[in-house]
């Protein structure tokens, strides 16, 4: 989000405060931020505040910004009790996702949190970053059919004509979700009938379809390859035309990613393989659902 040109109204600072990445902080913040679609902030993510001595310097900087025409608005999930508290004593109002909650939850379990930074994003639990950090390697190893060596420990094997999404969908469902992802894409030869692909054929029950439209498939292949074959919106409707008749004769789930966010798209993969493991009665691996 970047300030307004020319003569209009300016923005308004937000900085995202964290003693860990700052993600969550900068995710819950930016959520609550496009509810005010009509304006303008200029963000600034602040994270690894990790001693008093650095959040005082934080709060020096926010009281600074706070001088300006527009007061700032703060979101934070330090988890630090003490980075937390000097960071309370900023004259920038503060939205403290992490503080606003914590009690409430301690209450409820009748147990003291940690307060630990480092577990917000997992490496404090040492067995699930682990987890995530092995299906990250295993999206990268299977990306675009790369190999099929071990594709029985797919948890997602995600099926698309070339460039509807797999790859950015594969890496984030294994680094957020610890899911093993493989992703196939489908080229000429797969389309010319609706048989699944040889190399994923004996595994349908974890295959995913994506698809998206032609003017966005074709825009988008635009920019790698202008005016080819490969970018022409008749190629993009034959290849979309041919891989969703192969998802509904196989009954695959699937996602359009014309207008989903990487996140929305994960969600909906997520969703679904909750559902089939309901129906099917297996238990879920790793980090999903």
């Amino acid at each position: 989000m970047a300030p307004p040109a020319g003569d209009g109204p300016p923005a308004v600072p937000v900085f995202f405060l964290s003693d860990s990445t700052g993600i969550s902080a900068e995710l819950m913040g930016r959520a609550l931020l496009l509810q005010f679609p009509d304006l303008v902030f200029e963000t600034e993510l602040i994270p690894f505040i990790s001693s008093v001595e650095m959040a005082r310097d934080v709060v020096a900087k926010l009281d600074e910004a706070a001088q300006g025409p527009v007061m700032p608005l703060a979101f934070t999930t330090a988890a630090d009790t003490e980075v937390r508290d000097v960071l309370l004593t900023s004259r920038v109002p503060i939205i403290d996702f992490f503080g606003m909650h914590m009690d409430r939850v301690e209450s409820l379990l009748g147990a003291p949190g940690v307060r630990e930074a480092r577990r917000l994003h997992g490496v404090g639990d040492v067995r699930r970053y682990n987890d995530r950090m092995a299906a990250v390697e295993f999206a990268i190893e299977h990306d675009d059919g790369q190999t099929f060596r071990a594709i029985e420990r797919a948890d997602v094997i995600l099926l698309a004509p070339s460039r509807c999404g797999k790859t950015p969908t594969a890496m984030y469902l294994a680094l957020q979700h610890g899911l093993f992802v493989a992703n196939y894409p489908l080229v000429d030869e797969d389309l010319e009938s609706t048989d699944l692909p040889r190399p994923v054929r004996d595994h349908a029950a974890k295959c995913f379809g994506l698809t998206t439209t032609v003017t966005r498939l074709s825009r988008v292949r635009q920019e790698r390859r202008p005016n080819s074959r490969y970018a022409s919106e008749e190629q993009c409707r034959y290849e979309l035309r041919q891989a969703i008749a192969m998802y509904d004769r196989h009954k695959l789930p699937t996602v359009d990613t014309s207008a989903a966010s990487v996140e929305e798209i994960a969600a909906v993969v997520i969703q679904t393989l909750a559902k089939l493991r309901r129906r099917q009665g297996t238990a879920p691996r790793r980090g999903t659902p």
